[in-house]
C-alpha cells in the first residue's frame, strides 16, 4: 500500500490557486514550460494566472484568499514543507490560495504587506519568469506529495 504524507480530510472542494504575477512570459520556452505545468496542474486544482503589467502594484482583491508573497526575504522551505503548508491550509478549510510575483525589480512593499505569508523560493535572485515556472512545478510537486507518488524522489 502506498504511503500518503498528508491524507485527504473531510474536505472535498478543489482547491484554487491563483498565481498574479507582473509581465507576461515572452520567450517561447517559458510558455512552453508553463503551458506543461498548466496542463499537468488542470485535474488536481483550478489554476488561474493573472498577468499584470510590471512597474506597478499588484491589483487583487482584499478577499480571503490565503496569500503567499514571493520575496527573498521570505522564509524557505523544503518541497515537503511546502506541501505540508498547502494541506494545512486546504485542510483547514482555505479554499483559495494566491501567490504573487512581481516583476524584475521585486514586489511592491504594498504588495507583501498584504501577504500572509512570505515565501523564498532561493536565496538566490531567480528571474521574474523562472520563478513563476519554479512555482508551478512546486504546486504541481506538492500533489504529487500528497498522493504519494514517485515524482517528488
Amino acid at each position: 500500500m502506498r504511503r500518503v504524507p498528508y491524507p485527504a480530510s473531510q474536505y472535498t472542494c478543489m482547491l484554487t490557486i491563483e498565481i498574479i504575477c507582473a509581465g507576461k512570459l515572452k520567450e517561447p520556452y517559458w510558455q512552453q514550460a508553463g503551458s506543461e505545468y498548466q496542463k499537468r496542474l488542470t485535474p488536481l486544482c483550478k489554476l488561474k494566472i493573472i498577468e499584470q503589467p510590471e512597474g506597478k502594484p499588484l491589483n487583487f482583491p482584499d478577499d480571503r484568499a490565503y496569500t503567499i508573497a514571493l520575496c527573498i526575504e521570505g522564509q524557505a522551505q523544503s518541497s515537503t514543507k511546502f506541501a505540508e503548508t498547502i494541506w494545512q491550509l486546504a485542510d483547514s478549510g482555505q479554499s483559495k490560495i494566491r501567490f504573487l510575483i512581481g516583476g524584475s525589480d521585486g514586489l511592491f512593499d504594498s504588495d507583501k504587506c498584504r501577504a500572509d505569508l512570505r515565501l523564498s523560493l532561493s536565496a538566490m535572485t531567480l528571474p521574474h519568469h523562472m520563478a513563476r515556472i519554479f512555482l508551478l512545478e512546486q504546486i504541481y510537486r506538492t500533489y504529487m506529495i500528497r498522493e504519494g507518488r514517485k515524482y517528488h524522489k
